[in-house]
């Protein structure tokens, strides 16, 4: 008798469990295995596949896309004017901030005017990942419009990463603009701002006057070429 009751509640134990497993199965989130499921490469890429079977992916979008970013200043005028026209319904149409920060990064290398009409659109873009990327490309075009939108960028962003991000740019720009607007910067009362302001100051100007900012106003004042009497020799 004894036995006969063990082995029922062994029994009883086991559907137990199997009815138990069975309802976290079913239950959110695909049951226990979810968190193997997500970590798996073979159910992403599952995923992935019956995904493609509808149309291209969000993966393969951003693959192709950075792709583009990579190859896109190689290619012939009418071709970066073929793109540049995918590139802006990209920047002003889509959802996702990472498919507008490779449009950015794109829209950086080609060459031609439109360059900067693309770009400002990510400096006004409300991803911050996306109006650094837009502060990054516009150091590789150093000219008096692009220099403008980044000392627009130093004097008016709140968010501390894109305002650096903006100030870094500028060492690349070797003009009076940039210049001012770095030198106006050095008033931050962030110590770190103040350092990569001076370490910016050093690439546009090709001067070293130390870490000093107070020693940088002053010189950086005595050769204002909007000044009276001053010649502008810092740049020279």
């Amino acid at each position: 008798m004894t036995i006969c009751r063990k082995r029922i509640t062994f029994s009883s134990g086991i559907s137990f469990l199997i009815a138990s497993m069975l309802c976290c199965l079913g239950g959110c989130q695909d049951g226990p295995l979810y968190a193997l499921k997500a970590v798996n490469p073979y159910f992403v890429m599952k995923e992935w596949r019956e995904d493609e079977a509808y149309g291209v992916t969000d993966h393969e979008r951003r693959q192709q896309l950075a792709k583009l970013a990579d190859s896109i200043e190689f290619y012939p005028n009418d071709r970066q004017e073929y793109w540049a026209s995918h590139l802006q319904q990209i920047l002003e149409n889509d959802d996702s901030a990472e498919m507008r920060r490779l449009a950015v990064l794109a829209s950086g290398k080609i060459k031609s005017d439109r360059n900067l009409a693309l770009i400002e659109k990510g400096l006004d873009d409300d991803s911050v990942k996306v109006r650094m990327e837009a502060c990054r490309a516009l150091s590789r075009i150093d000219n008096e419009p692009s220099s403008r939108l980044l000392a627009s960028m130093v004097g008016k962003e709140s968010n501390q990463d894109v305002r650096n991000a903006a100030i870094q740019s500028l060492a690349k720009h070797k003009n009076a603009i940039s210049v001012n607007s770095l030198r106006l910067a050095l008033s931050d009362r962030n110590p770190a701002t103040r350092d990569l302001t001076i370490e910016s100051l050093r690439g546009a100007t090709g001067k070293d006057l130390g870490n000093d900012p107070d020693v940088w106003i002053a010189e950086l004042e005595k050769n204002d070429p909007n000044e009276p009497n001053n010649s502008g020799t810092m740049l020279r």
